[in-house]
Order: structure tokens, then sequence, then C-alpha cells
């Protein structure tokens, strides 16, 4: 059974900063590219950060991915925050498979910025 399990959201001031983990099992980590995606009330859900370090350009220079494969965890270093940024965060892993792609989804964490 695969699970990717997120944590470290909470609320935040705005220009403080947050890293938010999130942890794989059942799958070959190692294997799949990780993402982190976002959830904003009303919006739709836009990826935030991959691993292949690729951003959205809201979060240039603000926000940083990495992984640990030895610990098969993804975590999202977030700095210098906005209340823009304050959404629903969503871990995805993802791989090309024949026909199509290999998508697993974490539950989310919620992350509030706000004064």
């Amino acid at each position: 059974q695969v699970q990717l399990v997120e944590s470290g959201g909470g609320l935040v001031q705005p220009g403080g900063s947050l890293r938010l983990s999130c942890a794989a099992s059942g799958i070959i980590f190692r294997l799949y590219l990780m993402n982190w995606y976002r959830q904003a009330p009303g919006k739709q859900r836009e990826l935030v950060a991959s691993i292949s370090t690729n951003y959205v350009d809201s979060v240039k220079g603000r926000f940083t991915i990495s992984r640990d494969n030895a610990k098969n965890t993804v975590y999202l270093q977030m700095n210098s925050l906005k209340p823009e940024d304050t959404a629903v965060y969503y871990c995805n892993a993802s791989r090309p498979i024949i026909g199509g792609t290999e998508n697993y989804w974490g539950q989310g964490t919620q992350v509030t910025v706000s004064s």
C-alpha cells in the first residue's frame, strides 16, 4: 500500500518560514519524481515545486525542494512566506509508465500565513 504522509504545516506570520516533509512508503522512492502542489480556497491545484528544480514563479527564490532517498522523504523549505502562500500543500510522487503516468498523492497539510 502506497502512502505519502505530509507534515510540518501550520500557522505562521508573514515573513516567517516553515519546512514541509513528505514521507513515502510502499514505493521505490528513488524511481519517482517528487513534487509539491498547493490548492488555495476557490482555486485550482497548482504545481509549486518539482524535484527537477522547477518552481512556479511566485515562489522562486523563497521555496526550496529537496529529497533524501535514504529516508524516502521529500522536503519543501518555505521562507519569506506571504499571505498568498496560504493553501493546502500536497505531496505528489509520479513516474512515467506505459500508456501514461503513475501518480500518488498525500492527504495534504494546511499552511496558513497570517498576522
